[in-house]
């Protein structure tokens, strides 16, 4: 039975961590989303894309 308390317990304390985490951090998607415009930045920069498709893709990103 201690076994038992001691489990719930434990679960109880990590998933507090896990939601407190993941509100501090909202957004992994905010990495992606800045890696992509980088990378959207760098096309431009090398003229693999207009500055109509860049724009229209940030757009699309924000």
């Amino acid at each position: 039975m201690f076994t038992f308390w001691i489990l719930i317990i434990t679960g109880i304390i990590l998933l507090v961590f896990w939601l407190i985490r993941r509100v501090s951090y909202p957004g992994k998607d905010l990495y992606y989303v800045d890696k992509a415009i980088e990378i959207l930045k760098e096309r431009y920069a090398r003229g693999e894309i207009n500055r109509e498709d860049f724009e229209r893709m940030k757009k699309n990103l924000s």
